[in-house]
C-alpha cells in the first residue's frame, strides 16, 4: 500500500494535485488506516495516471469523469468533440497573438484596422506624434458610437488626404500642436483661412449637409470638442473662425 507521496511520485503528480482530484471527486479518498494514514492500492496509481493523461491532453477536468467511465464509442465522440473546443481555443490564440503583434508593432489600441491604416498615413506627412495620439482617440469614440460607419468615415478621410488642403491643414495643425502654449497670430490666421477655404468648399459640395447626418449625436459632438477645448492656439482659430461665420470644431456648421 502507498502513501500520498509514493502515489504522486508513481503516477507523475504533485501531492497537492492528488488532493484537487480528491477535491473534485475524480479520485476516491480512502478510509485512515488505524495509525490515521491514508493509503493506497495499485487501482487509485492507475486512475490518477488516466486522469494526469486526460488533464495533460487538454481534457477540461469537468469533463474527465466522462472519459473515465465513458464505452469505447462513447470516448471517440466525447474525444473529438474535445478536441473541436481545442481548435477553436487555438483559432482564439492565434487571433490573440495576432493583435498582440499589432500592438507591438505600433498600431493604436482600441480602433479598428481601418483607423489604424489611417493613422500611419497622417503620420507618414510628419504630423507630430501627440496630435497623431489626440486623432486616435478622436476616432476610438467615434468607432465606439458609429461602428456600422466606420469604414465609411475611413474612405472619406482617405480621399480627403488627396487634396493638397488636407495635407497642408495636417501639417498646419501640427506645427500648432507642437506648442500649446504658444501664441502665433500668423499661424493662426493661416490655419483660419484655410478651413474657410475648406468649409465654403465642403458646403458647395453639400458635404456640410452630410456630415450633420453621420454625426448625429450631439453629446459625442461635444464630447470630441472637449478634447481640443483646452489648447489655447485651436481657441484662437475657432475664434477667427467665428469671425468668418462658422461655429464648431467636430461638426462645421454656419454661424
Amino acid at each position: 500500500m502507498l502513501t500520498i507521496g509514493q502515489l504522486a511520485s508513481y503516477a507523475g503528480v504533485t501531492i497537492r494535485a492528488v488532493r484537487h482530484y480528491h477535491q473534485v471527486g475524480l479520485l476516491r479518498e480512502p478510509e485512515r488506516d488505524h495509525s490515521g494514514y491514508r493509503t493506497y492500492d495499485a487501482e487509485a496509481v492507475v486512475t490518477l495516471i488516466r486522469i494526469r493523461t486526460l488533464a495533460e491532453a487538454g481534457v477540461p477536468l469537468g469533463r474527465v469523469q466522462e472519459l473515465l467511465d465513458a464505452d469505447p464509442a462513447t470516448f471517440a465522440e466525447a474525444t473529438r468533440d474535445i478536441d473541436r473546443a481545442l481548435r477553436t481555443q487555438i483559432r482564439d490564440l492565434q487571433e490573440h497573438r495576432h493583435r498582440i503583434a499589432q500592438l507591438a508593432s505600433g498600431d493604436s489600441l482600441a480602433v479598428p484596422d481601418e483607423v489604424a491604416d489611417y493613422l500611419a498615413m497622417v503620420r507618414a506627412l510628419g504630423v507630430p506624434e501627440m496630435l497623431i495620439e489626440a486623432e486616435r482617440d478622436a476616432w476610438i469614440l467615434i468607432a465606439a458610437r458609429y461602428p456600422e460607419r466606420i469604414s465609411a468615415f475611413m474612405a472619406d478621410k482617405v480621399q480627403q488626404l488627396e487634396d493638397p488642403r488636407t495635407v497642408r491643414f495636417y501639417r498646419l495643425i501640427g506645427r500648432l500642436a507642437s506648442d500649446p502654449e504658444a501664441e502665433d497670430e500668423q499661424l493662426a490666421l493661416e490655419m483660419a483661412d484655410l478651413l474657410t477655404e475648406m468649409f465654403e468648399a465642403a458646403a458647395a459640395t453639400g458635404q456640410l449637409e452630410q456630415q450633420e447626418l453621420d454625426m448625429d449625436d450631439a453629446g459625442l459632438v461635444q464630447l470630441l470638442d472637449s478634447m481640443a477645448s483646452g489648447h489655447r492656439q485651436i481657441a484662437r482659430v475657432r475664434e477667427l473662425l467665428a469671425d468668418r461665420g462658422w461655429t464648431g470644431w467636430s461638426r462645421i456648421e454656419r454661424a
